[in-house]
């Protein structure tokens, strides 16, 4: 009998108020069937990405409750951060682990938007591989405009929500749910404060203004750090591994006298992204790599090479199952 195994990674528009967090992310702990591996929230980017593994018929109900406490306690009107959001809840993607399929995970997605609609009467759109036409593929495309134009947005027919009424709830705002294979939600540390070279440096990698596949890059300053930095979505690690990011940002960060003084990762990330990447510097310093190491090491490696903070194995998607 199969056991099937997603990650769910819903993100909140609250990275502050840690009562408020804790308050929201109740329902989702202490459940049967699925795990909730960590909340992380940024201060900077006001907002707290959440992440799940498990079997997704387990995490239906639960994640309603979750929804609930997010439009009880966030109101969408007087939010401000660095992160581009659209509303309380602003994302919530299925990603399959283990014994499911991508199709599998666009039934769940639809499930839980039907619900959502009906129960909570927020509007919803389907996105990447649940989207039902190409214009809600990328999330960024659905996200343009914010919170704030995304009322005026829908009286677009274009743009009708896929459930839910065509009038955005007033504070929650709207949401994405959908499907996807796993990406690496990647940042990359610069030695300065000025936005401006970030945004240079994002410009040079990301896909739509000439870069590299599967990037999606912008630049924020973190005012809670000190430093900017260029945020990233690697959408297949596996055409674009992170060290070919890494070293890219680090080649154009010279050009401006700024040094790349770390890295992170927001969520988890499969293990065979990290072996791609020490692989790499391995065989570039002309030493031995062993595929099979054990995670412990990997993530001493992976600091080495990517500079990686707040990295332990709890990020990395094997050591969770």
């Amino acid at each position: 009998m199969k056991n099937p195994i997603v990650q769910c990674v819903p993100n909140i528009s609250e990275g502050k108020d840690i009562k408020k967090i804790e308050y929201i992310t109740e329902p989702l702990k202490h459940q049967v069937g699925f795990k909730l591996i960590s909340v992380e929230p940024d201060k900077d980017y006001h907002r707290s990405v959440i992440t799940l593994i498990g079997n997704p018929e387990d995490m239906i109900e639960p994640l309603i409750k979750f929804f609930m406490r997010a439009q009880e306690t966030i109101d969408m009107r007087k939010h401000q951060g660095e992160h581009s959001r659209m509303g309380a809840v602003d994302v919530c993607p299925f990603i399959p682990i283990l014994d499911i399929t991508i199709e599998e995970c666009v039934s769940y997605a639809k499930l839980l938007a039907e619900k959502v609609a009906q129960e909570l009467n927020v509007s919803v759109f389907l996105y990447a591989k649940a989207a039902q036409n190409e214009d809600r593929i990328n999330l960024p495309d659905i996200r343009k405009g914010e919170f704030e134009a995304m009322n005026d947005k829908m009286k677009d027919p274009k743009w009708m929500p896929d459930f839910g009424p065509t009038e955005m709830h007033p504070s929650f705002g709207v949401v994405a749910i959908g499907a996807r294979i796993p990406l690496v939600a990647y940042n990359i540390d610069l030695s300065t404060t000025d936005e401006k070279i970030a945004r240079s440096i994002a410009r040079a990698i990301r896909q739509s203004s000439g870069g590299f596949q599967y990037i999606q890059a912008g630049p924020v300053f973190l005012e809670e750090r000190g430093h900017a930095q260029v945020t990233m979505n690697i959408l297949d690690f596996k055409k674009n591994p992170i060290y070919r990011i890494f070293e890219t940002v680090q080649m154009e960060a010279k050009r401006y006298q700024v040094d790349v003084t770390g890295s992170e990762v927001v969520g988890l990330i499969p293990k065979e992204a990290l072996c791609d990447s020490v692989k790499y510097y391995r065989l570039a310093n002309k030493e031995s790599f062993n595929k099979d190491m054990e995670i412990s090491e990997l993530i001493v490696q992976s600091k080495k090479y990517l500079k990686l903070r707040d990295f332990d194995e709890l990020k990395i998607i094997e050591a969770n199952l």
